[in-house]
């Protein structure tokens, strides 16, 4: 069964930096775009980034454009977010999603499994 398991969540302080991982498992990796949301108490879950299947395409929301970058390593069957300079509106719980073709959108409708979620929290 397909699989998605998030880690490196933490407790930061504005300014710093953390690296999410993804591991995938149940399905050919390679063969499908994947992406970060993220969800805060009381809002909808929102894209962060976005990544095709062969990761020479990505999307940002304006957010975190320029502070954020997702990657890919097909081989390892991970997918990446690395974030800098963060800040305290980026705290939310961040979820890795399986999208249902190569391709990537901004629609979490085009996106059909999602990991568990771990928990990014910045704060001084």
């Amino acid at each position: 069964q397909v699989q998605l398991v998030e880690s490196g969540g933490d407790l930061v302080q504005p300014g710093e930096s953390l690296r999410l991982s993804c591991v995938a498992s149940g399905f050919a990796f390679s063969d499908y775009g994947g992406s970060w949301f993220r969800q805060s108490p009381g809002t909808e879950r929102e894209l962060v980034a976005a990544v095709t299947s062969g990761g020479t395409i990505a999307i940002y929301s304006d957010s975190v454009k320029g502070r954020f970058t997702i990657s890919r390593d097909n081989a390892k069957n991970t997918l990446y977010l690395q974030m800098n300079h963060l800040l305290p509106e980026d705290t939310a719980v961040y979820y890795c999603a399986k999208a249902m073709a190569g391709w990537v959108t901004r629609s979490k409708n085009t996106y059909d499994y999602w990991g568990q979620g771990t928990q990014v929290t910045v704060s001084s």
